[in-house]
């Protein structure tokens, strides 16, 4: 069961990353070189291509038991931020556009379905045992990373992925402030999942697999 769930999204995955870059580069008014560029500048599909892969890799660990186990805590990262990704765009975002056809379908693969897809993977196999809360603060190496790259770039290029992060339009100081809040959403989001995952009762589908035991025969 885990490997065919795992299959089945990371189809799902690929498929709305291509379908939106191909939906993209149809519809795009300036050079494929930028419009490329400014594709991968969105949260929103560095990390679900970060879940794609992630499902992708379950895939040939499922098929291949003997490969080692992901550690702990990596699914959970992965729950963290795809959930700020469908949070953020149904309560910021959803209302300034209104996308029809394949955008609206992609979409909401991106933002909606592929969100609901990880939180119930990492509830059936995310392991309890290894949840730390000090993970935390190596979870939001991401996000930090993520913003110091657009900030970066925007400097550079004027181009802002999200309305919140456009320092041109709301100046330094508001999108760092606003960055602040969206840190503090981090860690709390990261509590909840790291909180209730601890609290849940190892069963088969999240406990460890044992370690592999190499004999060495007589």
């Amino acid at each position: 069961m885990k490997r065919i769930l795992a299959f089945s999204f990371a189809v799902v995955g690929w498929f709305a990353i291509v379908m939106q870059y191909v939906v993209m580069a149809e519809n795009r008014v300036i050079p494929l070189g930028e419009a490329t560029i400014r594709f991968f500048s969105f949260f929103t599909i560095l990390t679900n291509l970060l879940v794609a892969g992630y499902f992708s890799a379950e895939v040939f660990r499922t098929k291949h038991p003997e490969t080692p186990n992901h550690r702990t805590g990596t699914l959970t990262a992965l729950a963290v931020y795809i959930t700020i990704v469908g949070l953020g765009y149904q309560i910021l975002l959803r209302h300034l556009w209104s996308p029809t056809g394949w955008q609206w379908f992609v979409d909401e693969l991106l933002h909606s379905v592929i969100p609901v897809f990880v939180i119930v993977y990492w509830y059936l196999y995310e392991p309890s045992v290894g949840m730390h809360f000090k993970r935390i603060v190596v979870l939001l190496l991401y996000p930090f990373i993520y913003l110091a790259y657009i900030l970066l770039r925007g400097s550079l290029s004027g181009f802002y992925p999200y309305p919140f992060l456009n320092v041109a339009k709301l100046g330094l100081a508001q999108v760092l402030i606003n960055s602040f809040l969206f840190a503090l959403v981090f860690v709390l989001l990261a509590f909840i999942f790291v909180g209730l995952g601890r609290r849940r009762p190892v069963g088969k589908n999240n406990r460890p697999e044992p370690p592999i035991r190499i004999s060495c025969g007589h």
